[in-house]
């Protein structure tokens, strides 16, 4: 298995580009895009797999030198146990959201998403996070990033409704700005050390003045948070997000602003671990969960009220990152697989209670808890998760994280545990209050209660109405596995956290250069 691996990790990259083309080319026939599709992502999840049980049993990552070029002159694709993870995730996450996209796209007759565009930009986006995840220089990502902004921009302006291009237009202008500052950043870094190779960027990096490794440090954090929706960088997210179709909004959700948190973890780990901002990063991070979860209760649309809730999750992510010890950084990707899983689940339950009630609203919806039970409990698990209520992963990660930055002890790490804590607090007050409205409040309740929500009237789409439609039973049978993935997180909750430990011990300590060329052989 060992010999093997290195073939197939060019696989995680080309199979999804050759899906693609396979799929475009089938045109409109439906069976043949979304068997080209499934199998694809499933193959994927697959050698994804296999290489994380490599990886995580030989200790030592796999680098591939794309074209036979020498390292580190060539593309370099590297799997760890990091990478290998997270497309492991995310492949989970592009195969459910798959799914449920073909019963809606079955049931509405492809108004929503086209089959003829969808199924080729789907599986683009997946090569741009696969890529993403496995670069081993800096252009490789930068290229990720592309794929990733080309594909998301055709599947959030699907329908081309004036809605989907106004918000389409906000985020691909703010994305090109974000790829701009990334592309600069490479330039000078190019310029300075002579390679955009991670590995010898980082053998380099010290060679230079201080001042200089700040400017290039502050140029990278920038554009990634840009993408990763890090405040106050994260005012174009809440407004792109709800716009896009159901299945296009779960996997924008889940995926697209994690990629630029892992890009933040390398980069932070690897390139500038001896020229930290950790204080700042700190500040960032409480504003972040704050200014997030705070936008969340003002919302009354349950997908406005989810992104917002993306937004301050991210916030803690960037505080395990901040915190800089080996258990931070394993608890920090521990929640980063819990968060992918869990607010992808979320979205996905919210585009069944659009079907079933015709709004999103929490001013509109009611009676659910009756008319759609099923629903009822697929909205309830990961909401409780994402609240952090014990023993859900949610709190697993939480609590770890707040373990961590109290061994540390200082008194910002004092100030960011109880902004953790309130943030979780109010993450479960908006989400219970939209499940109290939306699904316990009865048709026929009380003018008494309508006046006392009445606050909630001005915000943003709360007097939306859309037609009521079926459901087909697999858009339910996919939210249901993926909430099945969301309980999984928490039932194999110590394995999966060992693996993590595993990943931060490993990240503080980068590898040379001529260990990277030991591991291509």
């Amino acid at each position: 298995m060992i010999d093997i691996a290195p073939a197939l990790v060019p696989l995680l990259v080309t199979l999804p580009l050759l899906g693609a083309a396979i799929a475009l080319i089938a045109g409109r026939h439906r069976r043949i895009q979304v068997t080209v599709s499934v199998v694809t992502l499933t193959v994927v999840c697959a050698i994804a797999a296999v290489l994380l049980v490599v990886v995580d049993a030989g200790d030592a990552p796999i680098a591939v030198s794309v074209g036979g070029w020498p390292i580190p002159f060539g593309i370099v694709l590297y799997v760890d146990r990091l990478s290998a993870l997270l497309v492991v995730v995310s492949s989970i996450v592009l195969l459910a959201v798959l799914l449920f996209s073909v019963g809606q796209g079955a049931a509405d007759g492809d108004d929503e998403t086209p089959v003829s565009i969808f199924h080729p930009s789907y599986l683009i986006l997946g090569a741009g996070i696969f890529n993403a995840f496995i670069a081993g220089d800096l252009f490789n990502l930068y290229v990720g990033f592309e794929i990733l902004l080309v594909a998301s921009y055709v599947l959030i302006t699907l329908g081309s409704t004036e809605s989907r291009i106004r918000t389409g237009v906000v985020y691909i202008v703010v994305s090109l700005v974000s790829s701009i500052l990334f592309l600069a950043a490479i330039a000078m870094i190019y310029g300075a050390l002579g390679t955009v190779n991670m590995v010898q960027i980082a053998e380099r990096m010290g060679e230079l003045p201080q001042d200089t490794q700040l400017v290039l440090h502050l140029m990278l954090l920038l554009a990634f948070s840009i993408k990763a929706a890090v405040f106050p960088l994260s005012f174009w997210l809440p407004d792109s997000y709800p716009t896009a179709p159901a299945p296009v909004t779960a996997v924008f959700a889940g995926l697209l602003t994690k990629v630029g948190v892992y890009a933040i973890i390398r980069t932070e780990t690897q390139l500038f671990l001896d020229n930290d901002v950790n204080q700042l990063l700190l500040w960032v991070a409480l504003a972040t969960m704050i200014v997030g979860v705070l936008g969340a209760v003002a919302q009354a649309e349950l997908k406005r009220i989810l992104s917002f809730t993306l937004v301050s999750h991210i916030g803690y992510m960037i505080f395990g990152l901040a915190i800089a010890t080996p258990a931070a950084i394993g608890a920090t990707i521990y929640y980063m697989v819990h968060h992918i899983v869990v607010q992808t689940t979320l979205f996905l339950a919210v585009g069944l209670v659009e079907r079933r009630a015709g709004s999103t609203s929490i001013l509109r919806v009611k009676g659910l808890m009756k008319a759609a039970p099923v629903i009822a409990v697929l909205y309830f698990i990961p909401a409780v998760n994402l609240g952090g209520l014990p023993p859900f992963s949610g709190f697993i990660g939480k609590f770890a994280l707040f373990e961590a930055a109290a061994e540390v002890g200082t008194p910002l790490m004092i100030v960011l545990m109880v902004g953790g804590i309130v943030t979780s607090l109010l993450t479960l007050y908006a989400l219970m209050r939209a499940w109290n409205l939306s699904f316990w409040r009865e048709e026929d309740d009380s003018a008494e209660t309508e006046a006392r929500i009445s606050y909630l009237g001005d915000a943003p789409a709360a007097r939306t109405q859309t037609e009521r439609r079926a459901i087909p039973k697999i858009m339910t049978a996919s939210t249901a596995g993926m909430v099945a993935v969301t309980v999984a997180l928490t039932i194999f909750a110590g394995p999966l956290y060992d693996v993590c430990t595993r990943i931060g011990d490993a990240l503080l300590q980068p590898i040379s250069l001529t260990q990277l060329e030991e591991d291509s052989r």
